[in-house]
């Protein structure tokens, strides 16, 4: 319910619309991708322009995930109902950015809202650790 949360305050769509589209995709099967990562999506009737939502948990928690390992990174995808192309190329591009091992370490390692923006539009140095 906090990723629907989120994206309804950037949306302005209600918060059970978004919670039930992702639910209704996860019915489908787990978007628990692999490595502690999830990608969880939707396409939305009345969502006006894409919204993403990045969430690092403190700790991890069970998705369903295609490797049976708990979730700590989550990346959500929203598009407007009618963008399916639009949301394909969205869903490849997180899967790719999402991919790279370092970068996924990088968002392990900081709690700087900044950075964490800094890391994922691929404007920053890999983080210190």
């Amino acid at each position: 319910m906090v990723l629907a949360r989120e994206a309804a305050s950037r949306t302005g769509l209600h918060e059970r619309l978004i919670f039930d589209a992702l639910l209704q995709r996860e019915r489908l099967g787990t978007t628990g991708v692999g490595a502690g990562i999830a990608v969880p999506h939707a396409r939305l009737p009345g969502l006006e322009k894409m919204c993403a939502v990045f969430i690092r948990l403190d700790r991890a928690v069970d998705f369903d995930s295609v490797d049976e390992r708990p979730v700590d990174l989550i990346f959500l995808v929203l598009s407007p109902e009618t963008a399916s192309g639009y949301h394909l190329k969205a869903l490849s591009r997180v899967s790719h950015l999402l991919r790279d091992g370092r970068l996924c370490q990088d968002l392990r390692r900081t709690g700087d809202p900044a950075l964490l923006h800094a890391i994922l539009t691929g404007n920053c140095a890999p983080v210190a650790a």
